[in-house]
């Protein structure tokens, strides 16, 4: 008895080749999984094409861009960071939904008695929801383009950009599966992973520029990290950008972009592998 509780105890620590093969197979898992629901693909598809469509042709024509009131293109070309930066953000929801569904599923439960690592199934789920990411990305770009929107910077400043966006949904995923294993429960977590992010991607400049708002609210804004990848985004693809005052988060929003990367995934990826190991000792 005590050989067998031994053998299906998963050791305290494994190494890091196991780790990364344990964290490949989970997230091959939750890809084929979410592909064989119909609906999923549907939202990840719809999603983003309307995000582009409704800001591009609802809003374009209301927000002026100061000093680029005569370009007709001019809000379009400071739109579309935004809403790239804006979805990546909002990857939170499924990663925060996909991880309380396998909770109150008992897979938590049934992972826990395999001989893997804890860490590996909490990076399966990012890894495969960053793969979705990668995909809305994509469409968004190419919805983008039709729409009006250029890529004023090259192919460098174009690919680094997706990078860093890409970044910023791996950092944000994190968040959302902290989320999840804290409240264990699906409904629950999809409001959970999106009310706080309202307010922090709408008080950004992903919208509207930020010298448009009140004197008390721009510091805030400039310094938001959404607002950091929008305008580094915004700089790397070489379109419009603008800032109130003269920071470091108007002159290098790229270094400020990766130093939230690093305090973001630095804060959350152990609270949620902490969060983990707590769900599975219950």
């Amino acid at each position: 008895m005590n050989s067998i509780q031994r053998t299906a105890t998963p050791p305290n620590r494994v190494g890091l080749s196991q780790a990364v093969g344990d964290a490949m197979t989970i997230a091959w898992r939750n890809i084929r999984g979410g592909w064989r629901v119909p609906d999923n693909q549907i939202y990840m598809f719809i999603q983003p094409i309307m995000f582009v469509l409704l800001f591009a042709y609802v809003f374009g024509g209301a927000i002026p861009i100061p000093g680029m009131e005569d370009d007709p293109t001019a809000y379009k070309r400071y739109l579309m960071a935004g809403i790239f930066a804006q979805t990546m953000a909002f990857a939170v929801a499924p990663a925060s939904v996909g991880l309380a569904d396998d909770m109150q599923k008992g897979l938590i439960d049934r992972f826990r008695s395999l001989p893997m690592a804890r860490s590996g199934v909490i990076a399966g789920r990012v890894i495969a929801d960053l793969a979705n990411q990668v995909i809305v990305l994509a469409i968004m770009i190419v919805c983008g383009l039709l729409v009006g929107w250029e890529i004023e910077n090259g192919v460098l400043g174009f690919f680094g950009a997706v990078g860093l966006l890409l970044l910023f949904a791996f950092a944000m995923l994190w968040v959302g599966a902290f989320i999840g294993l804290s409240v264990g429960n699906p409904q629950v977590a999809a409001s959970a992973g999106l009310i706080w992010l309202f307010p922090v991607v709408f008080l950004s400049n992903a919208f509207i520029p930020t010298p448009t708002l009140p004197g008390w609210l721009q510091p805030i804004a400039e310094w938001n990290p959404v607002s950091a990848f929008v305008a580094a985004t915004r700089e790397l693809f070489g379109n419009p950008s603008m800032f109130a005052a003269d920071t470091f988060a108007s002159n290098h929003p790229v270094l400020l972009s990766l130093i939230w990367v690093v305090v973001i995934v630095g804060i959350f990826a152990p609270l949620a592998v902490r969060k983990y190991k707590a769900a599975a000792t219950k």
